[in-house]
């Protein structure tokens, strides 16, 4: 029930989100360094005032232009935004001005800007501001040396590189823009965003100075303590460190990195949640886990995985293919890791292939457990019981160990199997092939002698205590039986079909995963090959 609450929030927090990032884009246009056309036909033109200056002087003959010079604790008026200059031209003709040295515009008591020139053309209603120009808004600061400030649509935008701080972090780029009334700021080229807990760069980002959230619209790179984002799409809060990332982003952490459609990322809880094609892959262990849906907590490094639900291990070559309806990867130590994985598990390599309903796996001991219906093959042998053990060395199998009920098989021709017994089984193997079976306990076998042209002799029954058999190239080498073996041969034409299978024998080939694809496949069990074996050994951690 947890997981569905989960999925339902998260889903929810999702669209809320996409719906507020579509309409931040749409509210923003971006400018690349150009004047915007203003509307004239419903701008309502207004003059420029004068309204005091130490000296007015007029030479037109110097000038070759209407203007005016003025000196000395000069002030401008256009409807509410103020000018100040030491010193300026006035072109009262055109409705525009020259401002020079200590140049402060101030519009209402929100607005002050700062710069050593100023052209202002009371028209369009535009600034033009040059050298060491300062934006001041509130608590957000802009730094360039060349602002173009338009107050119809109230956006200063500068072009030639330029610096926006607020109380929390402190954004750069070449081209930028930035919006008091609605407190929103356009970055593109060489972007940089630097906080107190990491640094991103951009291509190009949106931010709200407000919100201190940060949309990411263009390749972007977060690079932290804790790890480092790759992302093209999506929003980062840099006030909660939280985060939506889309279009396969990447999260970088330690030897792991986690992919997704879409990732939900808390940083300071180190929790990233994965929708859509989510990967976790540890470059370490060399092992990858997939699903539709999964999670990852860093601190804990507790993963999991769900829907379509994959594990690879491939440390040496020869990759293991899992997948089960759930599948969890937690860390043991800093050199180990356990998995598990719940309920239709189908696993193959080129070496073996099972099914079961629970699998634990743990990389320190490196041994695979199966319960619930465990089937195991190799080549032409097939492994059941109650519980099954696959003890591994260098990602190679040592033995299989079928714990209580064992069953071993060896599918000969046709409808002749070779058949072994007992209440304990161990298969050692060689290579990749089976090269010897100990059973321990009311051991029983049925087997086919060969001639030397390989023709069946008949069908050797035995019962005993104790029986290790020798295969070499899947034939049978040597057979040892002990204490007070019984047995008997029947020859071929004096079989019955009840002689032919030992009690509780059952061929599951059609369960056998074929390929890494195949185990997808959903296959259950026919009703008549379904005995009920072995108990869950482990509990789903919620």
């Amino acid at each position: 029930m947890k997981i569905v609450n989960k999925f339902f929030l998260t889903g929810l927090f999702c669209l809320l989100t996409v719906c507020v990032f579509a309409q931040t884009q749409d509210s923003i246009s971006v400018r690349q360094g150009e004047t915007q056309p203003v509307d004239t036909a419903t701008t309502k033109k207004t003059l420029v005032y004068l309204l005091h200056a130490d000296t007015v002087s007029y030479d037109k003959e110097v000038m070759k232009a209407d203007a005016q010079f003025l000196q000395g604790d000069v002030c401008f008026r256009h409807d509410s935004s103020y000018m100040y200059c030491d010193s300026a031209y006035f072109f009262e003709t055109t409705n525009s001005l020259e401002a020079f040295s200590n140049v402060r515009m101030e519009q209402g008591d929100t607005l002050f800007v700062y710069g050593n020139y100023l052209f202002y053309d009371g028209d369009t209603q535009i600034a033009y501001l040059r050298e060491n120009v300062r934006m001041e808004n509130g608590q957000v600061t802009l730094f360039t040396d060349s602002l173009n400030y338009e107050r119809i649509p109230d956006i200063g935008y500068y072009f030639d590189g330029g610096l926006i701080v607020d109380s929390l972090n402190q954004l750069s780029s070449f081209y930028g823009q930035y919006s008091p009334g609605t407190k929103l700021a356009i970055f593109n080229d060489s972007v940089r965003l630097e906080n107190p807990n990491f640094t991103l760069y951009s291509d190009t980002l949106h931010y709200n100075t407000e919100s201190k959230i940060a949309t990411i619209l263009g390749p972007s790179i977060i690079v932290s303590d804790s790890g480092t984002i790759h992302s093209s799409r999506g929003w980062y809060n840099t006030e909660t460190n939280t985060s939506l990332l889309l279009d396969r982003s990447e999260v970088y952490s330690g030897d792991r990195v986690l992919i997704g459609d879409s990732i939900s990322y808390n940083q300071d809880a180190g929790f990233g949640e994965a929708f859509g094609n989510m990967c976790l892959v540890d470059t370490a262990q060399k092992v990858t886990l997939e699903g539709q849906y999964g999670y990852y907590n860093e601190r804990t490094e507790y993963a999991f995985a769900t829907d379509s639900a994959r594990f690879l291990e491939y440390s040496q070559g020869d990759t293991l293919y899992l997948h089960a309806d759930t599948l969890e990867m937690s860390t043991l130590d800093s050199t180990a890791r356990e998995i598990k994985a719940f309920h239709g598990v189908r696993f193959y390599r080129t070496d073996m292939q099972g099914v079961c309903d629970s699998m634990q796996f743990n990389t320190r001991d490196s041994v695979l457990y199966m319960y619930d219906n465990p089937v195991l093959w190799n080549a032409q042998y097939q492994l059941y019981g109650d519980t099954i053990e696959i003890f591994m060395n260098d990602s190679t199998i040592e033995y299989a160990h079928v714990i209580q009920f064992a069953f071993a098989v060896q599918h000969l021709d046709s409808t002749y199997y070779n058949q072994l017994k007992g209440n304990d089984l161990k298969a050692y193997f060689e290579g990749q092939a089976v090269r010897q079976i100990d059973v321990e306990g009311n051991a029983e076998s049925i087997y086919y002698p060969l001639e030397s042209d390989g023709a069946k002799i008949g069908l050797n029954e035995t019962k005993s205590g104790f029986l290790t058999i020798w295969v070499k190239e899947n034939k049978l080498e040597k057979l040892k039986i002990w204490p007070s073996p019984l047995g008997n041969l029947t020859p071929i034409p004096d079989l019955k079909p009840e002689q032919k299978t030992l009690k509780d024998f059952y061929w599951y080939d059609y369960l056998r995963p074929k390929n890494k694809d195949d185990i997808y496949t959903v296959v259950k069990k026919k009703v008549e090959d379904a005995p009920v074996r072995g108990d869950n050994k482990f509990k789903h951690e919620e």
